[in-house]
């Protein structure tokens, strides 16, 4: 074909390595998604072909049943810009296609029309809205406004899939054709489509691991020592409802169950394989999977990441070529999966010991401490619905088993072990959703979060802050996550802060008192009920306790002064819980921990139940899981607050001078005057200054701010010293200028700032930074040497809600100072918060819309009753990092 074919490029330029995906499809099958390239010519005159006579007619308008030459050239043959190809793969070869073309000769709007087609056997599986998601997202970044496309009346299919994903379609009808047209802006209800597809997906993916229909074992042994011998072991006696293949080259049977040499001689299908074979034997055994159409496998073998660069690699090697062939795969290095649903009772894990059957899902990370975990849980009769440990967690996170749980209607209860983070945004977004009708208890080792100099215990209080602000129960240790989910599970929310304590022991009765004050519980004196009180005096205690509308949850102490039967304390005690069910109880009843039989409450199955009532090993576990609940409570109650976006913005001139002052390569931080330029942008005042290199330019400038100014040495080593050094405050005459001017310029060497002075206030300032773990986190204190000693900063991520920014004021230790009112004294006006709100909002839209910036400070911030004053600011910028979770769906 010739070169000089219209809008063709004759070499296209390199395919943008962004716009390669794995994406999940609406089955929960994984595909691949790429532009299209030349070297694809071959591949899309057979997927063509393939295409069935009515395909190719609602597609083409006719028959069409071979791709001309020109076509094809043109097909594959883009320049990414105004013409964009992309095509849908699963393993070699392309399932569906999709292309949009600029429409120069349209006047208006930049638009383009668009078109897509999908093969025959892969229709209905959501293929078309991906593919318009992805043109949609590449045509945004070549600034094209519209899409128009031109569809057969008859063809409902691609109608439907138009009309739902989202966008406002103006319709004209011309005869069988339909005339569509659609601005392709991400509204609100376009990623609210998106979310709703994205969750479906990913929920449909791990429910086909965790309820398949057939396992396989590879590497399957007779011996329980071996991986693959414990693994077939507890799938067997766990009762598994589906067949169960031994892979074994050297047996005909394994454990009486028949054996098959590889995966591909299995004559049924085969859902899930569970891998236990050496590192070394994994590329074969993949390709049998492979060639058989597994659909999702879990590797139990180590290996991979944990053991260097090179593991790492081979690690990617698996994931690509599983995601490839339309799989999923849990680990390397995993303890395994569970269901205990009785239709599938799959324990496909290397635990020793696995829970019944409960209404808890539960993912960790950590295989070894997983089989731990899971030994504990047992313990405290604590029951699970699921069980995920994703080891390496290469594919499988704990964002998709969120996303899991929230549709699941076996699973009120979710439990988290985490040690990393895959899409920080991502994680954020779909707990706040979860936590909302699901509780979230989580530990996290925190070990990948920014440690920043001069911050006490960065760790927990980031990790803490940002949990709490998505909804989650954030604790510390194993033990605490049980302590919460035992209460979570089996107990009722408490309406409110009001802890009554019942006991029959006096120390242990205000151990209780104590940690429930110290927790921030409204606790009044104990009811000490004595050493000598009987069943009778429990229940009647309890019973009044909980139907008294001062109360929000009791706590009960029973510690037997003699060894006695204690059954008919326990009766008295759930009986007298069920005077309101509604209350919740918790119990130190005989220093028992988890759920003793005699306080349970059982189903069919022997499944506890709502309104068993856990016991903790002592009163004060008890008060500080009741705290969280509670706080977690509080939250819940609280209406959802939408994302802030002020008005008064100028994006487009922020994006331009950002891209101005950009450097590709490694970024940098901005000039105060280009800073100050770039805030304003987003209606951040920072107070006017002048920046000046001799003593008369100090006094012009001085004379045009007008009176009083201060002259501040730039330079970071000046910048926010406890002993004021670098600044020269309230200069009232040029001589006193000149004089500030000259001693600074001496001692720091740089030009010095003019600035005219700003009302007295509090001092206070907000800090944006990148995390590891968590993406961008902004940052609020008041100003101090002693304030930044005592780590008192509190963190939210971003972007915030217009409750957050609200929030994010008052969450400080010395938030107090603000209001003017401390430990009943007055300090001092109140300051006004809502000016810091809503500086806290513009910080958030600035870094929400700019992802190239890295790093911000407005610091020192002076807070009056009269408004808030930005002093000076610091702005890095550098190369946008991955923002998946923005875009277009795909996986991470």
């Amino acid at each position: 074909m010739p070169a000089d074919t219209p809008g063709t490029p004759a070499i296209p330029p390199p395919p943008p390595e962004h716009w390669f995906a794995d994406v999940l499809a609406s089955d929960g099958g994984v595909v691949r998604l790429r532009p299209i390239t030349p070297d694809d010519a071959g591949s899309l005159e057979r997927f063509h072909t393939g295409l069935s006579d009515r395909t190719r007619y609602l597609r083409y308008f006719g028959p069409y049943p071979r791709m001309t030459a020109k076509d094809l050239y043109r097909t594959t043959h883009v320049d990414y810009r105004d013409r964009v190809g992309l095509v849908i793969e699963l393993g070699d070869d392309i399932i569906a296609v999709g292309r949009y073309e600029y429409l120069a000769e349209r006047a208006g709007a930049r638009s383009a029309e668009v078109a897509f087609v999908v093969a025959d056997q892969h229709q209905g599986r959501g293929l078309g809205s991906i593919l318009l998601e992805h043109l949609a997202g590449a045509a945004a970044e070549n600034a094209i406004e519209t899409f128009v496309a031109e569809v057969l009346a008859e063809n409902n299919a691609m109608v439907t899939v138009f009309r739902d994903a989202g966008y406002q379609v103006q319709r004209s009808r011309d005869g069988s054709v339909l005339h569509l047209e659609f601005a392709i802006d991400p509204t609100e209800a376009l990623l609210s489509v998106r979310d709703s597809r994205e969750r479906a997906s990913e929920a449909r993916s791990v429910g086909n691991l965790l309820a398949p229909r057939s396992v396989a074992v590879i590497g399957a042994t007779p011996l329980a020592t071996r991986v693959g011998g414990a693994v077939l072991a507890n799938l067997l006696s766990g009762g598994f409802q589906g067949p169960v293949f031994p892979v074994n080259r050297n047996r005909t049977a394994v454990r009486g169950v028949r054996a098959y040499p590889t995966v591909r001689d299995i004559p049924d299908e085969v859902d899930l394989a569970v891998i236990a074979v050496p590192a070394a034997e994994i590329g074969s055994v993949l390709d049998d999977c492979m060639a058989k159409g597994v659909k999702g496998l879990v590797v139990l073998t180590a290996g991979f990441s944990e053991t260097g660069p090179h593991g790492h690699a081979a690690e990617r090697e698996l994931v690509d070529a599983v995601r490839s062939h339309g799989m999923r795969v849990v680990g390397p290095s995993a303890l395994g999966i569970a269901n205990t649903d009785p239709a599938v009772s799959l324990n496909a894990t290397l635990a020793s010991v696995l829970p019944g059957r409960g209404r808890i899902g539960f993912f960790c990370q950590s295989g070894p401490l997983g089989a731990a975990i899971l030994g504990e849980a047992a313990a405290r009769q604590l029951g699970l619905s699921t069980f995920v440990s994703a080891g390496n967690r290469a594919d499988v996170s704990g964002n998709d088993l969120l996303q899991y749980w929230d549709s699941d209607p076996g699973t009120d209860v979710v439990l988290l072990y985490l040690e990393t983070f895959g899409n920080p945004r991502k994680f954020s977004r779909i707990a706040r959703r979860v936590a909302r009708t699901k509780p979230i208890v989580a530990v996290s080792s925190g070990r990948n979060v920014v440690r920043v100099e001069g911050e006490a215990d960065l760790d927990r209080s980031l990790v803490r802050n940002l949990f709490a602000q998505a909804g989650i129960i954030q604790v510390d240790s194993i033990t605490e996550l049980f302590d919460c989910a035992m209460l979570l599970a089996y107990q009722p929310l408490p309406a409110g802060p009001r802890l009554a304590v019942i006991g029959n022991s006096a120390a242990l009765n205000w151990l209780a008192v104590d940690a429930g004050r110290s927790e921030g519980l409204t606790v009044g004196e104990p009811i000490q009920l004595g050493p000598q009180a009987g069943p009778v005096d429990f229940l009647t205690a309890v019973s009044a306790a909980v139907t008294d509308r001062a109360v929000d949850a009791v706590i009960v102490v029973y510690s037997p002064p003699v060894p006695n039967a204690v059954a008919d304390f326990a009766e008295a005690i759930r009986s007298g819980a069920q005077s309101d069910p509604d209350t919740p109880v918790l119990t130190t009843f005989v220093a028992d921990q988890g759920m003793s039989n005699l306080l349970a409450t059982r189903g069919p199955g022997g499944m506890l139940e709502r309104g068993s009532i856990p016991s903790y090993g002592d009163p004060e576990r008890a008060a500080r899981a009741l705290a969280r609940v509670r706080r977690y409570a509080d939250w819940r109650t609280r209406p959802a607050s939408p994302i802030a976006r002020p008005a008064g913005v100028d994006t487009v001139r922020a994006r331009e001078l950002v891209a101005e002052l950009m450097d590709a390569e490694t970024g940098h931080w901005l000039s105060d005057l280009e800073a100050a330029e770039l805030l304003g942008c987003y209606g951040i005042r920072v107070v006017e200054f002048r920046e000046v290199r001799d003593a008369d330019a100090a006094v012009a400038a001085a004379e045009e701010l007008g009176y009083p100014v201060a002259a501040k040495a730039t330079g970071e080593i000046w910048r926010n010293r406890p002993d004021l050094t670098g600044v020269r405050l309230d200069l009232w005459r040029s001589d006193a200028v000149r004089r500030g001017f000259t001693e600074l310029s001496e001692i720091s060497g740089n030009p010095v700032h003019i600035q005219r002075m700003a009302t007295k206030g509090v001092g206070c300032g907000f800090r944006v930074q990148d995390d590891p773990s968590f993406g961008s986190v902004i940052s609020f204190g008041l100003s101090g040497t002693i304030i930044d000693l005592l780590g008192d900063r509190v963190y939210r991520a971003l972007p915030l809600t217009e409750a957050e920014s609200a929030e994010l004021i008052d969450a400080p230790r010395a938030a107090p100072l603000l209001s003017g009112h401390v430990r009943g004294r007055d300090i001092g006006k109140p300051v006004d918060r809502a000016a810091l709100a809503e500086l806290a909002q513009r910080i958030s839209a600035l870094c929400d819309d700019l992802p190239e910036v890295r790093e911000l400070q407005c610091e020192p911030i002076m807070a009056a009753p009269e408004g808030a004053a930005v002093l000076y600011s610091r702005v890095r910028i550098g190369p946008e990092p991955s923002r998946f979770d923005i875009g277009p769906r795909r996986m991470a």
